[in-house]
This record gives C-alpha cells, structure tokens and sequence, in this order.
C-alpha cells in the first residue's frame, strides 16, 4: 500500500526546490532594489560614474538605471522613465520572465524560455537606437 503522506511531501519538498533558485534571485534583486532605493544616487560620491560618460561625454544604455531603480522604488514612475526608460522596460521584462519561470517551476516544468535569432538581434536593435538617440541633440529627452 502506498504511503500517501509520503507522496505529499515528497511533491511537497521538490516544489520546494524547484522554487528555491527563482526565490533567491528575487531575494538577491530585492535587496539591491532596496539598497539603490535608500542610498540616493542622485547624491554624488555613493556609486561610481559611468566611465563612458566621463571619459567620453556619452550615455551608455545604462546611464541613468540606477536614479530610474530609486525613483521607481519610491513610486515615481514618470522620474524613473525619465531617468532611463529602457531601464524602465528592462524591470518590467525581468518581473515577466521572473513570473513566467516560477509558475513553470511550480508547475513542474523546465525553465525554458526560446529567445530565437530574430528577438536577440531585435532586442540589440533597440539598446543600439536608443544608446544613438539619447546622444543626439534631439534626443535630448532621453538624457538621465
């Protein structure tokens, strides 16, 4: 005869593990969430400067993340999609294929996630467009 609590915690215990690797990544992006979110980098002399910006007077793709990353964690949205909108898009990305995964974890099934060809390419598309107009004079309003 089969041991049904057995069973249970078995399915119960790989559920578990299967859900430990997503959970720990969250844990690892709300902490440095919360850390960007209480030490200001609008503030001089707390994070370091784009190398790209002070060598070369250019916005790299990421300039900015880390000001959009605390207004959004104090709920400014507009703020944070000034300060880099890709940014912006890249947290909502990530909090989609965050989701995406857990419920296939929980579900049993791989984390698999076919990016082809044609999205990675799309997707390196537009960070180049969007690092070339931030760095054009009308792309002004893309600046940090």
């Amino acid at each position: 005869m089969r041991d049904v609590n057995a069973d249970s915690q078995r399915v119960t215990t790989t559920a578990v593990g299967r859900l430990g690797v997503p959970a720990g990544i969250l844990a690892a992006v709300a902490g440095a969430f919360a850390y960007v979110g209480a030490v200001d980098p609008n503030e001089p002399g707390h994070y370091p400067v784009c190398p790209l910006l002070r060598v070369m007077g250019l916005y790299c793709p990421g300039c900015g993340g880390l000001r959009s990353a605390h207004a959004l964690v104090h709920g400014d949205v507009l703020t944070a999609l000034h300060a880099n909108a890709l940014a912006v898009a890249g947290y909502l990305l990530f909090a989609v294929l965050w989701t995406v995964w857990v419920v296939r974890a929980a579900r049993g099934q791989p984390p698999r996630i076919d990016l082809g060809p044609v999205t990675l390419w799309s997707l390196g598309a537009l960070v180049l467009v969007f690092t070339v107009v931030r760095n054009l004079p009308f792309g002004g309003w893309l600046h940090p």
